[in-house]
């Protein structure tokens, strides 16, 4: 990853630049146009700053945007809600003086871990990079035996990336790889020169083929709830339901919750291995995993 808070937003406005059809915005393509997208002179002219400045912001250097100069680009870009918010989440950082920033470990209070023990869904808790640092019988019967897995791989995107089987037991696998680049590029707006996120994400380029593209979008999809379908070897393929909820810090852990539709097959399913995991050697459901900060 590009080692700067500057560079973090300099890639995103390029990629977002890029996407931008001239035609869109009632300028005309031209024969001679020799880039995708918007050239940045016609991005300074309709966000209204000089074309010398903006070029100082897409190449990184030290310049520190306004929220008024970020909000005019984000409307010439035409940006979505998730992306004006992950746009002034770069601008922040690139404001904020690197030193200052203090580092807290995520931590998954005792009330949490009991929470989830009691609850009859499947759910899990994820750090701001996405390692599992808590989760349920349910919820690790359904991620491939969670508490089989070494505390310092229990990450998601890595699950994703570097199982060679994800693509066969993951028949969204595409879909997921974006929802949840999507929430770790929100922790890379928010602090980029954290340690376990350029470890992560230095990681996944070396090991992960697919991961380097995908990455390089800069996709933001903030996504609160949304739908997961699961292949279980017992219980079977069943789609279900989660919603996320942030708990208590800053960055916090994010508490995830998987339910189906009451009488559906998909619910029956889940309550058959419910019942099947009831019946086994109980594992240390809802622990709390070490994660790397």
């Amino acid at each position: 990853m590009a080692g700067t808070r500057a560079h973090q937003l300099a890639e995103f406005l390029r990629t977002r630049r890029g996407r931008v059809r001239p035609a869109d915005l009632g300028l005309e393509p031209g024969s001679g146009r020799k880039v995708t997208g918007l050239r940045r002179e016609e991005l300074a002219m309709l966000a209204g700053v000089s074309t010398d400045y903006y070029q100082r912001i897409e190449q990184g250097r030290d310049v520190r945007p306004s929220d008024h100069v970020l909000d005019a680009l984000a409307r010439a870009l035409d940006l979505t809600e998730d992306e004006t918010r992950h746009l002034h989440m770069l601008g922040r950082a690139v404001r904020r003086p690197a030193a200052t920033r203090r580092r807290t470990r995520e931590h998954v209070p005792d009330t949490t871990r009991r929470l989830l023990h009691t609850m009859t869904g499947p759910a899990l808790v994820l750090s701001s990079h996405l390692d599992v640092l808590a989760w349920n019988a349910l919820a690790g019967s359904l991620f491939g035996g969670l508490d089989a897995v070494p505390a310092a791989e229990r990450n998601v995107l890595r699950a994703i990336f570097l199982n060679p089987d994800a693509p066969q037991v993951c028949p969204d696998w595409e879909a997921s790889a974006i929802e949840y680049i999507g929430m770790l590029r929100a922790a890379a707006a928010t602090d980029p020169d954290h340690p376990r996120l350029q470890e992560l994400v230095g990681e996944l380029s070396v090991r992960g083929p697919r991961f380097p593209k995908l990455w390089a979008r800069h996709d933001v999809r903030e996504k609160t709830r949304g739908r997961k379908v699961f292949h279980h070897p017992q219980a079977g393929a069943m789609t279900l339901d989660w919603d996320a909820y942030p708990l208590p810090g800053r960055p916090g852990p994010t508490l995830i919750a998987y339910t189906a539709v009451p009488g559906s097959a998909d619910d029956e399913r889940l309550r058959a291995l419910a019942s099947l995991l009831s019946t086994e050697p109980a594992p240390a459901s809802a622990r709390q995993v070490g994660t790397r900060l």
